[in-house]
């Protein structure tokens, strides 16, 4: 199965990123894909205001991705926000196609590095995966990576893949830990992982060069990658903006977890 990754860079008017999405999207579909992933905070970026803008699932921006997978005969995942009770908003990926309608609310939320997640967003609490063309896919978003339980999840629940839309926090080390944890990830899961982040604002020309600097909002790094279930990174992108095509061979999976039945070989209940 081909998916594409696109990694862009979103501002805070959801108008102008779902025509960024649909130009994205069309080309994804243009080179054989399946499945096209985009960021978190595809709606709008960090940074922003969220509650103004947040919408329920049934509403104008999430219909308009619906419209845009009709369109393109693709599985489009993008990341969005939708109202929470208390004023907050839960940080959710949509994931909208021919045979696939599913959502999964972020679970761990990013209170760290001078950010605090948890003010404005409401965790989620289920493990979602979806199945495409046969093969599962589990839906993971950013701070994610750095719980591998949520990953040995999505494989007990049959999954072969998941997906990582980020907006990772730039920082000293921050580039290095990303690529540590998304490889770690697949490796500890057995499993293909395709982790999309936002790029990098200054290498896109809409911000700063400086700007991680001046404010503790996640806005991406760039950085892409689809990482096979040995753990090896197949393919990656830099900081800036670009598309990056990749073929997930499910047989490879199991390939792997009969070399390595980590999996199989836990000792520990596989829900703990």
């Amino acid at each position: 199965m081909r998916i594409a990754l696109s990694q862009l860079t979103t501002g805070p008017d959801p108008e102008r990123n779902l025509a960024l999405l649909r130009s994205e999207a069309h080309r994804a579909a243009d080179e054989g894909a399946r499945v096209v992933v985009f960021p978190e905070a595809a709606m709008a970026c960090f940074g922003t205001p969220l509650a103004p803008l947040a919408e329920p699932l049934d509403g104008p921006w999430a219909t308009a991705v619906r419209r845009l997978a009709e369109e393109t005969g693709l599985v489009v995942v993008a990341g969005m926000f939708t109202p929470a009770p208390d004023g907050k908003v839960a940080n959710t990926l949509l994931a909208t196609g021919p045979g696939v309608e599913a959502s999964y609310d972020k679970i761990h939320l990013y209170d760290a590095f001078g950010f605090a997640e948890s003010d404005t967003v409401a965790a989620g609490s289920e493990v979602v995966t979806i199945e495409v063309d046969g093969i599962g896919i589990g839906l993971a978003t950013c701070y994610d990576v750095r719980f591998p339980e949520l990953f040995r999840a999505h494989a007990d629940a049959g999954a072969v893949l998941s997906l990582l839309p980020a907006s990772w926090g730039a920082g000293p080390g921050k580039r290095e830990q990303w690529e540590l944890l998304t490889r770690a990830r697949a490796l500890d899961a057995t499993l293909w992982l395709a982790a999309v982040g936002q790029a990098d604002p200054a290498a896109s020309g809409t911000g700063p060069a400086d700007g991680a600097a001046t404010s503790p909002a996640p806005t991406g790094i760039g950085h892409s990658a689809i990482i096979g279930p040995d753990g090896t990174v197949r393919r990656s992108l830099g900081a800036g903006p670009g598309t990056l095509l990749a073929d997930v061979d499910p047989d490879e999976v199991a390939a792997v977890r009969r070399a390595i039945p980590v999996l199989a070989n836990r000792r520990l209940n596989k829900t703990s």
